[in-house]
């Protein structure tokens, strides 16, 4: 990497860190704060790095950053898509495409995730794919981040993976696959008529699920914006939550956030993911 760049980087990083305030990311801005902005530590922590890690690339120093760990920097430090599209160019990293795992989430969705520390949510692409979860988020359906390519996809997990289908009881498999399929139908519909990714992933199902294939000769098409589900969650069992959608301007992006569902008694057992915290868990949900 450009030794150059590589100094750039780190004081574009410095100088995007100093302008954020810290109770705008959950930090408190208390009298003994020495620095303007955020601390260190603090960027490191909102973007899953090592301390040691984020100073080095301030420093100039250290290893070329991951695509993902610019993506996880940018959503920290709250860049806009044309700061995180200079970040991308100063660590020479090409730009990640619009909707894979490293995509920049909608500002307006970041921030409304920010400001819902106590009800599990998440930001999602119109594929499914996890962009980024609140730790309740987390706690409640596990981590998204070890999933890359293809398998980034929760759709396209349920249809090509077992493992994906233990977060929901068996008997509600046929709803989620018919809802997911409709969904899909709509979100290819949606997007550009020159577009690659959706079509890639049509044609792959097509041609390895036969659950899938049945299903799309039926023709629906429908978005997925308000459902009723049951998650089996490993401790507390099986919880019914309803998942309300946010979509963004293009419908690129969707903001879900999980509230206990209406008539049942499971508000309690939201409130425990709190104290149970985040544990490794089955596959998520997107």
């Amino acid at each position: 990497m450009n030794t150059h760049k590589y100094h750039e980087l780190g004081a574009f990083l410095r100088s995007r860190r100093e302008r954020i305030r810290p109770e705008d990311v959950g930090f408190l801005s208390g009298p003994r704060r020495r620095v303007p902005g955020l601390r260190r530590d603090e960027v490191a922590q909102l973007a899953g790095a090592s301390v040691d890690y984020y100073n080095e690339l301030e420093r100039g120093a250290g290893s070329q950053p991951s695509e993902q760990m610019l993506a996880a920097l940018a959503r920290a430090l709250r860049l806009t898509q044309d700061e995180r599209d200079y970040l991308f160019h100063l660590a020479d990293r090409p730009l990640p495409a619009q909707s894979g795992t490293a995509a920049h989430v909608h500002p307006g969705m970041l921030d409304l995730l920010n400001r819902m520390p106590s009800t599990p949510a998440q930001v999602i692409t119109d594929l499914h794919i996890t962009l980024i979860q609140n730790p309740l988020a987390i706690a409640l359906v596990g981590d998204q981040s070890a999933f890359q390519g293809k398998r980034a996809s929760f759709l396209y997990r349920w249809f090509t993976d077992d493992d994906a289908r233990r977060l929901y009881p068996e008997e509600d498999h046929q709803a989620q696959s018919r809802a997911f399929t409709a969904d899909l139908r709509a979100a290819a519909a949606a997007r550009d008529a020159r577009d690659t990714e959706a079509a890639a992933m049509i044609e792959e199902l097509l041609a390895t699920s036969e659950e899938f294939a049945a299903l799309w000769a039926e023709h629906d098409v429908a978005f997925r914006r308000n459902d009723q589900k049951r998650i089996n969650h490993p401790t507390l069992g099986l919880i019914e939550v309803d998942c309300l959608n946010l979509f963004s301007e293009d419908g690129r992006q969707r903001l879900l956030w999980f509230t206990p569902a209406l008539g049942t008694e499971n508000a309690e057992a939201l409130a425990m993911l709190s104290v149970i915290g985040t544990q490794d868990l089955s596959p998520g949900l997107a």
